[in-house]
């Protein structure tokens, strides 16, 4: 089941505009990205961020599930979306903690 548009703003909504939340779909699901790095996936209208020691610290209790079949467990986060600054908090905590995306190579098609 895809996501609806209509989630992942709400979700891109409740995060603080200091994060530089953007989102792209991407095989019928969205990735979010916060200046630049990919942090969460929002897959059949759940949100998964990318698992990381201190959004693990930062949640306490915390619990894992694969966004779609074969991918690698993500922090799901159901009960604290409507919770603005806490989400941002964790959205914060989870970018720090990520590398930089690498840069893409020049397409050699002319």
């Amino acid at each position: 089941m895809a996501s609806d548009k209509e989630v992942v703003q709400y979700i891109a909504d409740q995060i603080h505009e200091k994060c530089g939340i953007t989102f792209r779909m991407m095989f019928g699901e969205y990735g979010i990205y916060s200046n630049g790095k990919f942090v969460a996936s929002v897959c059949d209208n759940k949100l998964f961020v990318k698992p990381t020691d201190a959004g693990k610290r930062f949640i306490g209790e915390y619990a894992e599930a694969p966004p779609y079949p074969g991918a690698k467990p993500a922090l799901l986060i159901e009960d604290k979306i409507e919770d603005s600054e806490w989400l941002t908090e964790l959205i914060v905590i989870t970018e720090s903690e990520l590398p930089a995306p690498k840069p893409k190579k020049k397409s050699s098609r002319k």
